[in-house]
């Protein structure tokens, strides 16, 4: 597939914004310092004009949703003591047209490589383009269809952030007022440490050192492994103990945690983690305010012995998936805020690690990451997207969950893990789920409640 870059121009916001620093929260500087990538593919109607996905009608309504959410037309920098932070500039962010000559057919259904990916969203490595924090990519197909690639900057804004972004710039490109649409807010002091730190729980999750081996060098492939409703369902009323409702993240999280260990082939008597993430926004008491544009999202995780994954009931691991994430509560994250301001001020190489996103997992764990509850509207006036694909796959026992792309209210798994167990891990994945007689019994009617997360 040959791409060929029309137009790269800056787009700032419509108006004067607030020129200031802004002090960026613990969980801002944990996250990986990169880019997180997104490909949005729209199918062109026979209604839609020749104004279809407009570069003009997109950039105008950019520079407008940009005064609200001006922190993203900013740079990244330091303060005098090396703390990063955002430098509110107003320089703007990057705004890519292109041309391909292949049709949303050859990609629809496909994995998208990192390559790939590359194609359709905008990178640091093409320019000068250092400080940029978010980068978008309009790119137009032989069919008619366009791909909307975005890059945000993880540092400026987590997934439910940018999304929150991305609904007001669709909305003020139908015709919205960006002063009706939702406000974000932009201080992140709410998320300070106490002083003194109080650190009340064991933190398991951000460890000082990785732990795996940063000098080996494992091949990975990535999979994505479609539920229907149907079978998702099937999952969740295996996974009920004595009645009890389980929700689609913690049926499908069980479901794929144990297949992977027994793909893997691990020793029964070890331990295997799950990761996955928390948002603290409502989590918190008071809770944060309402579009609070940051990072809020946090780790979690369960553990639980082999033997205890691969034996159990599957309704077992989903209880302990449950009980983790509930312990999530105010006085957790603020003693993992705590936590986290001994780890930014550390000197030790392991602190470093970690204020870099050099963390590494260990081969038996995984690090589930869920996009069930954040299903946009990112319709820019010519419908929504008919299909959408994550960030790219850059480390192993990486797991997205996602809306089924056929819309029939499924689910979507992507893993990527070692070479050598994805061809095991897909038999099992479909063997253990078809083997249940639950499967064939369950008629996919509970649309309500399929969207639950945590």
């Amino acid at each position: 597939m040959a791409v060929e870059i029309r137009e790269s121009s800056m787009v700032k916001p419509a108006e004067a914004t607030p020129k200031h620093r802004l002090w960026l929260s613990n969980l801002d500087l944990l996250v990986v310092r990169r880019h997180v990538n997104a490909v949005r593919f729209y199918r062109r109607g026979v209604s839609d004009g020749p104004a279809f996905f407009s570069p003009d009608v997109l950039k105008d309504a950019l520079s407008k949703a940009l005064v609200p959410f001006y922190p993203l037309a900013g740079r990244l920098a330091q303060d005098s003591t090396d703390r990063l932070e955002i430098h509110c500039t107003g320089d703007g962010v990057l705004f890519v047209t292109a041309l391909t000559d292949a049709t949303i057919d050859d990609i629809a259904g496909s994995n998208l490589s990192d390559e790939l990916q590359r194609m359709l969203v905008p990178s640091l490595e093409d320019g000068d383009r250092a400080g940029i924090l978010a980068m978008f990519q309009v790119t137009f197909f032989r069919c008619g269809g366009v791909c909307l690639g975005s890059a945000v900057h993880h540092v400026a804004a987590d997934g439910v952030a940018a999304i929150s972004f991305l609904k007001t710039w669709a909305a003020v490109a139908r015709g919205a007022h960006e002063a009706t649409t939702p406000r974000p807010w932009v201080d992140r002091t709410l998320l300070r440490a106490r002083s003194p730190p109080a650190v009340r729980f064991d933190h398991a999750e951000y460890p000082r050192r990785g732990g795996g081996s940063k000098t080996e060098i494992i091949p990975l492939d990535n999979i994505v492994l479609p539920l229907s409703r149907t079978q998702v369902n099937a999952l969740k009323r295996s996974a009920g103990i004595q009645c009890k409702k389980v929700s689609t993240f913690d049926a499908v999280a069980a479901h794929a945690w144990r297949c992977a260990c027994k793909a893997r082939g691990l020793a029964g008597t070890g331990d295997s983690r799950l990761y996955m993430l928390a948002d603290a926004r409502s989590r918190l008491r008071p809770p944060l305010p309402a579009g609070y544009l940051g990072n809020a999202i946090l780790r979690a995780s369960a553990v639980a012995k082999v033997e205890d994954l691969t034996s159990e009931p599957l309704g077992t691991t989903a209880d302990t998936i449950s009980t983790a994430a509930l312990r999530v509560d105010d006085e957790y994250i603020r003693s993992l805020v705590d936590y986290l301001e001994q780890v930014v001020s550390g000197d030790d190489d392991g602190a470093a690690e970690l204020r870099l996103g050099r963390w590494v997992m260990s081969g038996t764990d995984l690090f589930l990451v869920s996009w069930l509850g954040l299903r946009s509207d990112d319709d820019f006036g010519w419908g929504r997207s008919s299909f959408t694909a994550r960030a790219t796959f850059t480390f192993n026992g990486l797991v997205y969950l996602d809306r089924s792309t056929d819309g029939d209210g499924g689910v979507d798994v992507t893993i990527t893990m070692e070479l050598e167990s994805i061809a095991r891990l897909k038999e099992l994945f479909y063997e253990e789920l078809n083997d249940h007689p639950l499967a064939s019994q369950t008629q996919g009617t509970e649309a309500q409640g399929v969207w639950d997360d945590f």
